[in-house]
């Protein structure tokens, strides 16, 4: 495992970790940002975040709405737009 230095006056920074939960097993588990997609489409039908469970191997996708959206995409989670806009 590599060391990691800190220049003076620079802080570092904890993972972001979201809260989610399985469907099909039930477990709730926490995930990094590069565990989440997040698929943002033409509507509120369209736009999805998904994640395989990390229990069970669940392929998993939830709706995503204005709020979810803002939270993962601050949280860096990897994005993909399915429309463009105007």
């Amino acid at each position: 495992m590599r060391e990691m230095s800190v220049m003076p006056g620079m802080a570092t920074v904890a993972p972001v970790l979201f809260k989610a939960a399985c469907p099909d097993c039930r477990r709730r588990f926490e995930l990094t940002a590069g565990a989440l997609r997040l698929a943002i489409g033409a509507s509120r039908r369209t736009t999805f975040y998904s994640f395989t469970c990390p229990e069970c191997g669940s392929a998993v996708r939830k709706p995503a709405g204005d709020r979810i959206v803002e939270l993962l995409t601050g949280g860096g989670v990897r994005t993909l737009r399915l429309h463009t806009t105007a």
